[in-house]
Order: structure tokens, then C-alpha cells, then sequence
């Protein structure tokens, strides 16, 4: 029943919800690794993400750098294979306080929301790699889903509404996570199904926060208008999530050999 409510406002969001196919093709054991893997990258990108929002919308450079110093252990296990994961819990903190440029238009509000939302992101990370542990997964290279490109690629080049954008695709990108692990815990063994379904209110509040920023942001005057970027990128998404994917990803579309 708390699921139930938890994705209420999630499902009405989204424009549509994950293909059959795509979960059925996600299911399967033979899939584990790639699934896993995916997964692992798409929480350190969402930290990497909100980290850019802070860095370039609400912090001077000693803030920045501080952020930088937090996610560097995270990202040179990805990227330089470099230190061990199971150090990385003991990281998860951000050292200096982060405060607000003073010609910020944007503020303490971002930071907070997005500092909470890294802090549980890189812990989901750690959470993954012990999945990954625990079902003798070895991390390697993957090639990058289409999803996140294909939302981004339609954000604006003009500022105040290129943030609102990245907002409203950060938006899309949590609450399709949260959906996503909803359907596919039943569908795999306990251990890994309560591990989804431990994920899902976080995931529902940082899509929650996202749209909560883009409103604040764009200011009750705009409100029309962050409503049909909202309606926009709700097509967007779908057609994503919706049409034949020859890649099969935590994001990804119908399996290509299923949409024949």
C-alpha cells in the first residue's frame, strides 16, 4: 500500500510506464551484470549532475573545489580503477561547508537539495558495488545509454531556462529510476528486489526536489511556461523509453529484438 502511494504521483508524471518487453529482457539472469553495472554508473552520473548544478549555479570556486575533493574517490574507482570500493562508505562526506556565492540568484535551496541528493546517490553507489559483490559481478566498461543524451540534447542554450531544463530532465530521469525499480524488484530474487524497493523513496523525493527547484526558480509568473517544458519533455521521455533500443540499459528503450 505505501508503494502504491509512493509512485502515485510518479506514474502520473511519467508519460507512460516501462514496456512489458524491456522488463522481461532486464529480468533475466543472463542480464544481471549489465544491469548492475548500468545502475552503478547512473547513480555516480546523477551525483556528477547535481555537483555540476552547484558548481556552476550556486558556489564560488573554494565551494566548487571542496565538491570536486568529495567525488574524486568515487569517480577514479570508475574512471583509473583506482582504490578500494570498500573504502569508499567511510568518503561519503562532504568535509567544508558549501555556502552560496553572493551574486547567486539561486542560493542555499539548491545546495541543500542537491547536496542531500549526492550524499544518497554516492551511498546507493556503495550499495551497488556491494550487490555487485555479492553476485560476483566485475565492474568493466559499458557503453553509455542513449536516455540521457537524448533528454539532454533538447535543453535550452539560454539561462534562466537552460537550468530549469537540466531541473525538469533531472526530474524525469529520478522518477523513471524510482518506476523502474518498482516494476523489476518482483521480478528478480529477494536480496536484490528489497535492495530496489529500499531505493524507492529516495528516488521519489529527488524527483520531487527537482521540480520543486525548476518552479522556485522560474518563479510563479512562469509557472505556464515550466509546465510546458514539463509536457515537452514528458514526450521526450517516452519516445525514449518507447521505441526499439538495440542496447538494453537501465534506461533503455524496448529491446530491438523484441520491437520487430
Amino acid at each position: 500500500m505505501l508503494t502504491r502511494e509512493l509512485l502515485a504521483p510518479i506514474t502520473s508524471f511519467l508519460k507512460c510506464e516501462t514496456p512489458e518487453a524491456w522488463l522481461e529482457e532486464a529480468a533475466k539472469k543472463e542480464n544481471l551484470s549489465v544491469i548492475l553495472i548500468d545502475h552503478l554508473i547512473c547513480e555516480l552520473k546523477a551525483a556528477q549532475s547535481a555537483m555540476f548544478l552547484i558548481r556552476k549555479y550556486a558556489v564560488d570556486k573554494t565551494g566548487g573545489d571542496a565538491l570536486l575533493a568529495w567525488l574524486q574517490p568515487f569517480e577514479a574507482l570508475i574512471y583509473k580503477r583506482e582504490g578500494d570500493w570498500r573504502d569508499l562508505a567511510a568518503k561519503n562526506k562532504l568535509t567544508k561547508a558549501v555556502i552560496p556565492k553572493s551574486d547567486s540568484a539561486y542560493g542555499q535551496d539548491l545546495i541543500d537539495k542537491m547536496v542531500l541528493l549526492i550524499k544518497e546517490e554516492l551511498h546507493h553507489f556503495y550499495q551497488v558495488l556491494e550487490m555487485m559483490d555479492y553476485y560476483g559481478v566485475e565492474y568493466r566498461s559499458i557503453t553509455p545509454c542513449r536516455y540521457a543524451k537524448g533528454m539532454l540534447r533538447h535543453v535550452k542554450t539560454f539561462e534562466p531556462d537552460a537550468l530549469i531544463d537540466k531541473l525538469i530532465v533531472g526530474a524525469y530521469i529520478e522518477a523513471r529510476s524510482c518506476e523502474r525499480f518498482a516494476k523489476l524488484a518482483p521480478h528478480v530474487d529477494k536480496k536484490l528486489g528489497d535492495f530496489y524497493f529500499s531505493l524507492l523513496r529516495s528516488e521519489a523525493r529527488h524527483y520531487q526536489d527537482y521540480l520543486t527547484l525548476a518552479h522556485e526558480i522560474a518563479g510563479p509568473e512562469q509557472s505556464e511556461k515550466v509546465a510546458s517544458r514539463i509536457a515537452f519533455f514528458a514526450d521526450v521521455e517516452a519516445k525514449l523509453i518507447t521505441s526499439p533500443d538495440t542496447d538494453l540499459k537501465f534506461h533503455s528503450g524496448i529491446p530491438v529484438a523484441r520491437a520487430e
